[in-house]
This record gives C-alpha cells, sequence and structure tokens, in this order.
C-alpha cells in the first residue's frame, strides 16, 4: 500500500491553520467537532483536543446512516464519559441536526445563565465548525445556516476574513479558518479515509484498496455484504486471499473481459461504490476500544 503511506501531511499548511484556529478561539463560546462515524478516529485531527483545549465540544457523528447503530452509540457512550455530547447526524440530509442547537444551549448553558444574569436577555453565542477535508463540513454550514444565507456582517471584535454564520437567534458559526488535515501516520488511518472516499481514488491502487477492504469485510461478516456477493462462511475459507476473493466476486457480477479472464479493476471500483453508498451495510470499522 506504498501509494497511501506516501500520502502528505503538509505538515506547514497545519501549522498556518494551527495559529489561525488558535487565535480565533478567543472569539468564540464553543467548538463542534465533525467526525466520520464509520471512522472517529482516522477522520479526526489528532491535535485538536490540544488546539482548542478548555473550550466546550460538541461532536458531531456523521454519515451515522451509514455506520453501524450499536457502535455508534459506543462511541456516544465513550465521549460522554468524558463529558463531550455527540450526537449522530447526517449532515446531508439533515438528520440529527435538530439536536445540534438544542446540545449548545446545554453545554453552554452556565454561560448562557451568567450573561442573562448581567441584564442580556437574548445573548449571541459563538460556535468555530472544526473538521477534515470531505467529512461533511460544508454540508453542515449548508444546512444549519439554512435560515439565514447571509454571513454575519463584520462588526467591532470579530475578526475580518472569517466566515461567520447565523444558524439561530443566538447562535453564530465561525468556519475554521484553514484546512485541518488529518494526519496520515500510520497505513490505518490512511487505508480507512480511502475507503471512506475522503482520499481521492485517481492516487490510489484501488485494486488494493479494495483488496485490504475485503480483508477487513471478511473478518466483520456484515450480513449485507454476505447477502450481496452470495458469499457463505464455507466460501470465505476456500478462497486463498483477498485478490482471490475479488475475482471470485467479479465473476459472480459477470465482470469478464476478452478471453474470460475477470475484470478485478471494475470488480475493485464496484465493491469501493458499493461500500461508500452503504449497500453493504451499516459498516464501522473503528470502536473506542481501539484507542483514540
Amino acid at each position: 500500500m506504498s501509494e497511501i503511506q506516501n500520502i502528505q501531511w503538509f505538515p506547514g499548511h497545519m501549522t498556518k491553520t494551527k495559529r489561525k484556529i488558535q487565535s480565533s478561539l478567543k472569539l468564540v463560546d464553543a467548538v463542534a467537532e465533525i467526525l466520520d462515524a464509520r471512522i472517529p478516529i482516522s477522520s479526526k485531527n489528532p491535535d485538536i483536543a490540544n488546539i482548542i483545549q478548555n473550550k466546550p465540544r460538541v461532536v458531531l457523528l456523521n454519515k451515522c446512516d451509514m455506520a453501524d447503530k450499536a457502535a455508534t452509540q459506543k462511541w456516544i457512550n465513550y465521549y460522554k464519559e468524558q463529558n463531550i455530547p455527540a450526537i449522530p447526524v447526517d449532515c446531508k440530509s439533515g438528520k440529527g441536526l435538530n439536536n445540534f442547537v438544542p446540545t449548545l444551549n446545554k453545554v453552554l448553558n452556565t454561560k448562557i445563565t451568567a450573561l442573562k444574569s448581567k441584564g442580556m436577555v437574548n445573548p449571541t453565542l459563538r460556535v468555530m465548525i472544526v473538521g477534515i477535508p470531505n467529512v461533511g463540513k460544508s454540508s453542515f454550514i449548508n444546512r444549519v445556516a439554512k435560515q439565514s444565507k447571509a454571513k454575519v456582517e463584520d462588526r467591532p471584535g470579530v475578526t475580518r476574513g472569517n466566515q461567520w454564520y447565523t444558524i439561530s437567534k443566538n447562535f453564530e458559526l465561525l468556519d475554521t479558518p484553514g484546512v485541518l488535515w488529518p494526519k496520515f501516520d500510520d497505513q490505518t488511518t490512511a487505508e480507512h479515509l480511502a475507503f471512506t472516499g475522503a482520499i481521492k481514488d485517481q492516487i490510489m491502487d484501488t485494486e488494493l484498496l479494495s483488496m485490504r477492504l475485503l480483508e477487513l469485510l471478511s473478518q466483520i461478516k456484515p450480513p449485507k455484504f454476505l447477502e450481496r456477493f452470495k458469499l457463505t462462511d464455507e466460501i470465505l475459507e476456500s478462497v486463498s486471499d483477498s485478490y482471490e476473493l475479488l475475482k471470485l466476486i467479479g465473476k459472480k457480477r459477470g465482470m469478464l473481459i476478452s478471453g474470460g479472464e475477470i475484470d478485478t479493476e471494475r470488480a475493485a471500483a464496484m465493491i469501493l461504490d458499493e461500500f461508500r453508498a452503504a449497500k453493504l451495510g451499516q459498516i464501522t470499522l473503528e470502536l473506542p476500544e481501539t484507542g483514540e
């Protein structure tokens, strides 16, 4: 998987982004972090906790409809133990997003009470949204800011050039200044991001990638995956490796080229597409027990 391992982390860009986030933190009351519910470890910037430090935080587990519900609940419990509320959402359809503002109200209740005691009737609170590329940040912003297409006007105390959006009568949202990259420290992180399409296929060896995915799916054995490709335990045990399994699936789908050979490239693309469309089941590849 050398193609994946060669993906760069852009440390120069990250240093700049970190500085921008840190300087903007003083403008906000809380931080909302978007993760992919299927891969909450790999879709996270590992430095984010250090960057935001003691700011109240809300986690949005995006693409929850594609993730295993029991696994998502484990992640919700995991974050609850750290006093961080986690909300399962789907930013494209809007599912679960109606819980966002009520959760912010709970998280910032002490601050809201303090401001009201000073005579502020509807104090405006500000939240920074963070997330790595392709995790659903744009869909989230488009969804929650739909009531007010207009960005918040520049005003004293708000840094010029930052993207502010009104999301309710008492909340304003700040898009992350700069791009927050994930860290491709190990092969697993890069692979998991590639499985979900967060890394473009054009720079990948899709056959190798689908073979790695098939290895994982053969271990997890999601019922829909077995059913869709008519696989049984006996069949899985009979194939010698994931390349053989790739060929078998290609053959079952009639993906043949001249001479009766199996078009493994086409089969690989189909497997990745079906995984990303949740046609192989609601699958979570990372659980809290594996570390965070």
